[in-house]
């Protein structure tokens, strides 16, 4: 299978949607999906812009993402975060995760980052195998802690 990487454009934003919405009907999340191709559009190439993403394309369509944006850790420095990479089903298994997860660490390699991190649901096993084949760690002893939009707001209505 031949494929290509390459960084997104402002006109792959539809499509990108499309592969975030299938993730979350796939993390059993189907109306969780609240960003819109605008906020995408604005987001990411719109100064200042808060991510990169990276597409995976197949026969000139767009099969795989990987959206990463700067964070900073007090122990580390700067730190690249993995917000997403998404393969469609029908292409999983063909090495396009490979090329996408391999093209974010050379992308944090060159940003001189001393991590890239990321979260995986726990029951994803593939998900969990293929990072761990990769040489990731997966703290299992942490837990992902937010406040949701609904959160934000009765937060800071008790304050």
């Amino acid at each position: 299978m031949t494929f290509s990487i390459r960084k997104a454009t402002k006109e792959d934003m539809p499509r990108v949607l499309e592969l975030i919405v299938e993730l979350a009907v796939f993390e059993k999340e189907p109306d969780a999906v609240k960003v819109t191709v605008a906020d995408l559009e604005k987001s990411g190439f719109e100064d200042p812009k808060q991510f990169v993403c990276f597409v995976a394309e197949y026969e000139e369509y767009i099969e795989g993402i990987a959206l990463v944006y700067n964070r900073f850790s007090t122990w580390q420095g700067q730190v690249l975060h993995l917000e997403d990479l998404v393969v469609s089903q029908s292409k999983r298994g063909t090495g396009l995760g490979t090329a996408l997860l391999d093209e974010v660490v050379k992308y944090g390699y060159s940003l001189g980052v001393r991590r890239v991190s990321w979260e995986v649901i726990d029951w994803n096993e593939p998900a969990i195998k293929f990072y761990e084949k990769k040489g990731a760690l997966v703290k299992r002893d942490w837990f992902v802690v937010q406040l949701n939009e609904d959160g934000i707001k009765n937060y800071i209505a008790n304050i």
